[in-house]
């Protein structure tokens, strides 16, 4: 690198720790324009994760931030705060299903509506369900989740609804009440629990073509983010936070 450039090693150091330093002072004066937002998380190395925010008009980052758990109320609000200082008023997110994120948003922005990615939704009910389900129950809720992302408009919303309550009618109770703990039964009752809960934040999309039904977005940028950062895994630790600063300021889409 030192040849390349035609400095020497240690002032290619200066300079990198000297923006380094600067990472945050690098930031948008306001965020008024970002109504309808993507949230997710991803981890580098267990525990230590990143959270990032997405414009989902334009799949541009907003902000991200090194070392922040979304199952932290305390370093979510660290997080959200100083975005809303600098104007941030979303009227919608979409997000995985983190129950502390969704409570934390509708605390801070009251009204916000809330969307379920329905790709989560439909990759963790499958999973629960299993490739090839031995019971006909099984075989009922896996048919419901393989529908989950090709909904597109009010009718197939309230024929998916028809086929909840049918399927609920014909195992739900039974399942509920069942005190049998196998694994496999176990995570039948998970699958349920699941669909049912995200229901009312499931298809929020289709009242507003803004609201993004998925987080895709940022996943794929979250593998190309972990691409880079795997050359400079040299960085120490109190380096990483202005690293990544820089990261989303220079690559946010």
């Amino acid at each position: 690198m030192s040849q390349q450039s035609g400095h020497s090693q240690t002032k290619l150091y200066r300079i990198i720790n000297h923006w380094l330093s600067e990472a945050q002072n690098q930031s948008e004066n306001t965020l008024e324009q970002h109504r309808y937002l993507i949230l997710d998380g991803t981890f580098l190395h267990r525990p230590v994760s990143i959270i990032t925010l997405m414009d989902a008009e334009t799949n541009k980052i907003i902000a991200g931030k090194y070392g922040v758990s979304e199952n932290s109320e305390r370093q979510l609000l660290s997080f959200f705060k100083p975005l809303i200082a600098r104007g941030l008023k979303p009227i919608s997110c979409t997000v995985d299903g983190n129950r502390t994120a969704m409570r934390v948003m509708e605390e801070l922005w009251p009204g916000i509506v809330i969307q379920r990615c329905v790709v989560h939704i439909q990759r963790q009910g499958l999973s629960w369900c299993r490739m090839y389900p031995k019971t006909a129950a099984a075989r009922g809720m896996r048919k419901l989740f393989l529908q989950v992302t090709g909904i597109k408009n009010e009718e197939e919303r309230d024929k998916f609804f028809e086929s909840i309550n049918k399927w609920e009618q014909k195992y739900g109770r039974y399942i509920e009440a069942h005190p049998e703990k196998g694994r496999v039964f176990s995570d039948l009752k998970r699958a349920r629990s699941v669909l049912i809960k995200a229901l009312p934040r499931m298809f929020r999309y289709l009242e507003d073509p803004k609201i993004s039904s998925t987080s895709n977005g940022l996943e794929g940028y979250f593998s190309r983010l972990k691409s880079h950062y795997r050359q400079h895994r040299g960085l120490s630790k109190e380096k990483l936070n202005s690293y990544f600063n820089w990261y989303f300021r220079f690559r946010p889409k």
